[in-house]
């Protein structure tokens, strides 16, 4: 079967990793299932796969992808990306032994993929399949982020760090949805204006000092926006951490915390009774998730240049 997948990682130049070619057809463990991929979607995760970020060469080749959408039988389905480890109950995403889907297990960037049957969710007939895939990592997490973690009510303000990625962007349809008022920041006027057509209530030049402070921050960017994030936070107020795409190793103004009693909050993913509930307020909402374009697995690369360049608006969709 054809597949995107990383033989062998390179961390100076990651894209040059990306191998599209063919791959054995999985074979499912006992208690698992193989699904028919018609929809997967890129995350920031695959990028760090080929620098082999999480991923050791003795686990290549591996194939690419956390998330997608297909079909087991005549069963239309959806992947839940994070894999519990056997024997866990409670919280996936707090087990120390899940991994995502690509990690340990060959991912979603394929003709077919296995995956255990707990980890599959009925797709509803109002949901593509290229929609679909998009959900199990940027959606999620941003639902998780903004539902579970930020301490947020209607009515409040919240602060989306990056809008045009596939966690800000989703936060920023989300936030609407949840009934929030969402600020955004944007590195360009197009970027700025697309947050604005998707619902965000205002958009900013990265930097910018808000017109007032807000009571939580999504915060996907890291080192380049870490010191604004802070700054436009009231006392009490919120970051919700859940990636670090310019640097891991911000400045902490540990003063800025302590004196004004900032939250940091870190959070991953989400569970599959949060998929339930993000599906629910889809459903009740009309809210779609945003999609850049979809490409044929052929054309993978172009989709993987797109989102290491930034020159993308939502989430790139790949059709094995």
């Amino acid at each position: 079967m054809l597949a995107a997948y990383v033989e062998s990682a390179d961390r100076t130049e990651p894209l040059a990793a990306l191998r599209v070619g063919e791959r054995p057809e999985p074979q499912p463990a006992e208690g698992w299932a193989v699904v028919e991929v018609e929809a997967a979607s890129l995350n920031r995760h695959d990028l760090w796969s080929l620098a082999g970020v999480g991923l050791p060469a003795e686990r290549m080749p591996m194939i690419l992808g956390t998330d997608a959408a297909g079909r087991v039988g005549d069963r239309p389905v959806i992947v839940h990306a994070v894999i519990a480890s056997d024997g866990w109950s409670g919280d996936e995403t707090l087990d120390p032994k899940r991994t995502l889907l690509s990690e340990l297990h060959q991912g979603t960037m394929a003709g077919f993929v296995t995956v255990p049957e707990r980890n599959l969710v009925d797709r509803p007939d109002w949901l593509s399949a290229e929609q679909a895939s998009c959900l199990p990592t940027a959606w999620l997490t941003a639902y998780r982020m903004l539902t579970h973690d930020s301490g947020l009510s209607a009515g409040d303000t919240v602060l989306i760090q990056g809008a045009s990625g596939g966690v800000a962007s989703a936060a920023t349809v989300l936030a609407g949805a949840l009934g929030l008022r969402a600020w955004v920041t944007g590195s360009s006027e197009a970027k700025r204006a697309a947050a604005l057509e998707r619902g965000a209530d205002a958009a900013f030049e990265p930097g910018t000092r808000l017109p007032e402070r807000v009571d939580a921050v999504i915060e996907t960017v890291g080192e380049a926006t870490w010191a604004h994030s802070l700054r436009s936070l009231r006392p009490g107020g919120t970051i919700v951490c859940a990636g670090a795409t310019s640097g891991f190793n911000p400045p902490a103004e540990l003063n800025r915390v302590f004196f004004q009693q900032l939250r940091v909050i870190g959070s991953t993913m989400g569970t599959i009774e949060e998929f339930g509930g993000l599906l629910a307020l889809l459903e009740r909402t009309g809210v779609r998730p945003v999609i850049d374009r979809v490409l044929p697995l052929a054309d993978a690369a172009e989709g993987f240049a797109a989102m290491a360049q930034g020159t993308l608006d939502g989430k790139i969709v790949i059709r094995p």
